[in-house]
């Protein structure tokens, strides 16, 4: 279990787990659930279409997932968020979809890039991973107050001069870097609840922002860990356990806040 391919899963789920509880926390508290949904499922035509031409999926993510996130950024702007968020997810669905009917490995591309694959992160993975990850912590930290402000009151934010429009902005590309270092491990349909059940979970326990930061990155790591053992020795996919274990976790936070109530 900690040989071989296995430890190059365990370092980039690991990676994963740090980067999906700090940007997850921002998610949780701006309320953009749907869009940590969005982007993923979005970003699956990517992945395809990389596969079609013969290149690394994570190259594929890598330019339709800021596409699909400031797509939808700009977009809402201009109309109803939810509806431009959900027709963008439809149409590179569909793209995607196409993408896959051209492809001479469809099977093994729907299971490996909608569900997540440990067996299938290669050494140069890793090391893409980790540069992803340590822009995407560094963009964090650069960003915190003006993020965190424009996140609590975008009405305040504003008025101390934060430019809520381009921090929206650059949130997305947050998103979309850690939907691009995640997808090929985890999968599209659940990435979305690494990024929503641990932060959520993290709130139960406490509210200061630093603090749920790192509880947040605690129990976003410990569901990697455990869907890793889990789909080793079940063979089932790690993404359904990323999905099972995350949403065990919200539950026992939300047991909590009803005990302490």
């Amino acid at each position: 279990m900690f040989s071989g391919v296995m430890t190059n899963a365990w370092l980039v789920a690991s990676m994963i787990g740090v980067v999906a509880g700090v940007v997850g926390f921002f998610v949780v508290l701006r309320g953009a659930s749907f869009v940590a949904h969005a982007v993923p499922l979005s970003s699956f035509a990517g992945a395809a279409g990389a596969g079609l031409v013969g290149i690394d999926a994570v190259a594929g993510l890598a330019v339709f997932a800021p596409i699909a996130a400031l797509g939808i950024g700009w977009l809402s702007r201009r109309r109803r968020s939810d509806v431009v968020t959900a027709l963008v997810v439809a149409a590179m669905l569909g793209l995607g979809a196409l993408f896959l009917s051209w492809s001479s490995q469809y099977a093994s591309a729907v299971y490996g890039l909608l569900f997540g694959d440990i067996l299938g992160v290669s050494s140069g993975e890793v090391w893409l991973t980790a540069v992803l990850a340590v822009c995407g912590l560094a963009a964090v930290a650069v960003m915190y107050r003006p993020l965190l402000l424009s996140s609590v009151s975008p009405e305040a934010a504003a008025a101390r001069g934060v430019r809520t429009g381009i921090v929206d902005m650059l949130f997305l590309v947050l998103v979309s870097l850690t939907t691009t270092m995640s997808v090929p491990v985890v999968g599209a349909l659940l990435m979305f609840a690494l990024m929503v059940g641990p932060p959520a979970a993290a709130r139960a326990f406490t509210r200061a922002p630093a603090r749920t930061m790192a509880v947040a990155v605690g129990v976003s790591v410990a569901t990697v860990w455990t869907s890793i053992v889990a789909s080793y020795l079940t063979t089932w996919p790690i993404g359904f356990f990323v999905g099972v274990f995350a949403a065990a976790f919200f539950l026992a936070g939300s047991a909590w806040t009803a005990v302490r109530g």
